[in-house]
């Protein structure tokens, strides 16, 4: 594969100093990018490669990422944010550049490409056709090396039962290559009816080969095609007068007839096909691949990725990187949404298949159904796996903390205010480490006056309280003042609603607080009821992360809550003097002018069109605000 690298820094040192331009503006870009097939990186500061693109014309691929940033997808624009270098290399062909893409991606990891992390060597049956006598077995890993591959299997479970089904039904030879080439006498496979005994020259080989051509048809799908032959030769036996082995065939046949009936039937049509469908649950989106083969399912896969792309982007990322990785291509591919490129990835993928391949995104039919139901495979797949994460995340929570049982509910608590003045509190409710806006709630503080933290947390806990339904555990943003402020309002509130009697079961209190400078810490402390110490945990421990979130959640909550109360206070005061203009016709100024500085450079007419203003109190409003500037 030719090519040539490219960079847009090639020409710096031939211009002028006093003329040297940004090196990532459009307009160099437009006189230094080719119209050409490629491969482009980015880099950031340190020249580290933080996404790797294709593009069937390289110019316009890379221009379109230079738009405003509000016009950019979230992700594209932090990317942006950091590239200050690019690199690219030109390709002959759109098909080049795609295996040039996917090698980049491999070697480089970058931080902005979706990347298929699948450790997994899922288990496969291999037949290797160049031998005489082949045998069928175990491996994990497809090689185009001439045999015949079928699967991969979900499971080693499936593969083993598959297995042991055709090794029971056709015999094919067990020993391995080293001890069939040395083996002078049949081995205790054969003895005991399980191995047709290739090495002591039992069996032919044209009739070996005939065996390996049925099995064939077996894990192709091909069931009524192999019963068919298989009752040709029954009765070929039977008119030999050779009812021995017109019997063997006849309990093959019933074999393979109770095998079909456990296999789903899901297309009518003999052809092999790949159903992929991906679902969105906030970061995460779960793929699902069926393998229908010879119109029946025999297997499926799930990938789970964590990343803010589309699921179009999802899917064109999977299909790059799954499918050159394996022996077998299957001549249709669908997809449950329409992915960038999808006609050069199938003719790339055809190239690598050696034959036509389509990718379809059915909209109705029976072809759209199969996609509905690898739809709904993934929708229960990514549920399960939330569910499961979130309860092994609550777990973690509770052997961290130290809690007897395995919490459920937290709540954060945070206060607002401005110099001791509309001072506010707010509590945000996460269930299973997960927003439940049900329970976010405001408060006002009325029994604190002046600039008393401490105070203003003892009172907000003790309103809370009041309100009944408390959590497993209360969060508070602050040290251990601020927690046992709230401990002692807790208990206190606690008791009191008891009638004087301790109850067993009170909310543990833990706080949040940012790391000390001065102490050269690093990451933010955890202080639990009853410890001296804080708990120091490192910045990627789950249970900080999810702590660190619901304290930003409730610090975002609290300040916009004042800053909400400080804009309609400034507001109420601007307009409380005009005649004519109470509380009611405030909120409709409000609404229909949306700020003060709207309302103030309003003419007269355009204040008379306001609902239920008369003249006399659009040149009210008028005279106020430009006779009193």
């Amino acid at each position: 594969m030719g090519g040539k690298w490219g960079s847009t820094m090639k020409n710096m040192k031939d211009m002028k100093k006093t003329e040297t331009p940004n090196r990532l503006d459009p307009s160099f870009l437009k006189k230094s990018l080719p119209d050409e097939p490629g491969v482009y990186l980015y880099k950031d500061h340190d020249g580290i490669v933080i996404y790797v693109g294709k593009a069937k014309n390289l110019k316009k691929r890379v221009l379109s990422y230079f738009r405003p940033r509000n016009d950019l997808p979230h992700k594209t624009a932090l990317m942006m944010g950091k590239v200050s270098h690019l690199d690219f290399m030109l390709t002959s062909t759109e098909q080049e550049a795609f295996i040039l893409e996917r090698n980049l991606i491999k070697k480089h990891m970058p931080r902005y490409n979706i990347i298929l992390r699948d450790d997994k060597q899922y288990p496969c049956l291999k037949l290797d056709l160049k031998e005489p006598y082949p045998r069928l077995h175990i491996v994990r890993k497809m090689k185009k090396d001439g045999s015949l591959y079928f699967g991969p299997f979900s499971s080693a479970n499936s593969v083993r039962s598959t297995h042991r089904l055709i090794d029971r039904i056709f015999k094919l030879r067990k020993c391995s290559n080293r001890k069939f080439k040395i083996r002078t006498r049949p081995c205790l496979n054969f003895q005991m009816d399980r191995c047709l005994g290739p090495c002591a020259n039992e069996i032919p080989v044209q009739e070996y080969g005939k065996i390996v051509k049925h099995i064939k048809l077996m894990l192709e799908g091909r069931d009524r095609e192999l019963i068919r032959n298989l009752r040709d030769e029954m009765e070929h036996f039977a008119s030999l007068l050779d009812f021995e082995n017109a019997a063997r065939i006849r309990d093959q046949i019933r074999d393979i007839e109770r095998t079909v009936e456990k296999q789903h039937v899901v297309s009518q049509g003999m052809e092999d096909q790949d159903i992929v469908a991906v679902v969105q649950d906030g970061l995460f989106h779960q793929l699902v691949v069926l393998f229908v083969r010879g119109g029946r399912l025999l297997e499926s896969r799930s990938f789970l990725f964590e990343d803010n792309g589309t699921p179009a982007e999802i899917l064109e990322a999977f299909l790059k990187q799954y499918y050159p990785e394996k022996a077998f291509i299957p001549s249709t591919i669908l997809l449950s949404e329409s992915v960038p490129d999808q006609d050069s990835i199938a003719e790339w993928l055809s190239d690598l298949a050696g034959r036509k391949v389509d990718l379809h995104t059915p909209q109705r039919g029976s072809k759209a159904r199969l996609v509905d139901m690898a739809r709904t495979n993934a929708e229960k797949t990514l549920t399960g796996r939330l569910e499961s994460e979130k309860q092994n995340l609550m777990i973690l929570v509770k052997s961290t903390i130290g809690l007897k049982n395995t919490p459920v509910y937290i709540e954060g608590l945070d206060i607002s205010n401005f110099q001791g003045a509309l001072a506010v509190g707010a509590v945000v409710s996460f269930a299973g480490g997960e927003p439940n806006r049900k329970g976010y709630r405001n408060f006002r503080m009325k029994s604190v006056v002046g600039i008393d933290d401490y105070g203003m947390m003892a009172e907000m806990i003790t309103r809370r309280v009041k309100q009944g339904n408390l959590p497993d555990i209360f969060l508070v943003d602050g040290g251990r003042g601020h927690l046992a402020a709230v401990k002692h309002g807790l208990e206190a509130q606690v008791i009191t609603a008891s009638g004087g009697i301790f109850p067993p079961h009170i909310p543990e209190v833990i706080s949040i607080a940012k790391p000390d400078e001065n102490r050269q810490e690093t990451c933010d402390k955890i202080y639990v009821s009853g410890r001296k110490n804080p708990l120091n945990l490192r910045a990627d421990h789950p249970v900080l992360l999810l702590m660190m979130r619901i304290r930003d959640e409730v610090h975002r909550r609290a300040i916009g809550y004042h800053r909400r109360l400080r804009r309609d206070s400034l507001t109420t005061s601007e307009l409380n003097g005009i005649p004519g203009i109470g509380e009611k016709r405030k909120k409709i100024l409000l609404q229909y002018f949306k700020d003060i500085k709207e309302i103030a450079n309003a003419s007269v007419n355009e204040m008379e069109q306001v609902p239920g203003f008369s003249l006399t109190l659009a040149e009210n409003v008028y005279r106020f605000f430009h006779e009193n500037p």
